[in-house]
């Protein structure tokens, strides 16, 4: 006997289908003057679906901002959605896929830098009034100095000093 054919989360067809019909009511809502609708539950949904799944693969899961990429990710399907045109594509989750997939890599350089600028500014501030005890003496700010030059790696790093 052969397997069951494994179900995707998100049906292809289905979703061109709610995109096709969104679509046709935004334009019966701009010829009549009116707001743009909603976008409907199910099209959200699939936005959050691939969002989360795409979240998982190797190549993002062990970030700590995962929750911001997704969110990044899904702002940015509501913000082209008006791009989609069915006419030229029968393939909206590649599309929505795609444009996932590069605001989770605009979240990542983002963080980086800020992780970069936040290093940058303990490294260059003053011990004496973030982390140091009062009693700490000057060869425990050498080994503190020491350690955070040794693990906060600071090469490759879009921070210039100016």
């Amino acid at each position: 006997m052969s397997k069951a054919k494994k179900e995707h989360y998100v049906n292809n067809k289905e979703f061109l289908e709610a995109m096709t019909v969104y679509k046709k009511e935004v334009k019966k809502a701009l010829k009549a003057k009116k707001d743009k609708p909603l976008v409907t539950d199910y099209i959200g949904s699939c936005f959050l679906k691939i969002a989360n799944h795409l979240s998982y693969r190797p190549n993002f899961i062990n970030y700590t901002f995962r929750d911001d990429m997704v969110s990044d990710g899904i702002e940015n399907c509501l913000q082209y959605l008006d791009n989609f045109d069915p006419a030229k594509s029968s393939n909206p989750f590649a599309y929505f896929t795609q444009i996932i997939y590069y605001a989770f890599i605009r979240r990542i350089q983002k963080e980086k830098k800020q992780t970069t600028i936040k290093h940058k500014l303990i490294m260059d501030s003053n011990y004496d009034d973030s982390a140091l005890q009062p009693g700490d003496d000057a060869e425990f700010k050498n080994q503190f100095r020491d350690f955070l030059q040794k693990n906060l790696k600071m090469e490759d790093t879009p921070y210039q000093k100016s």
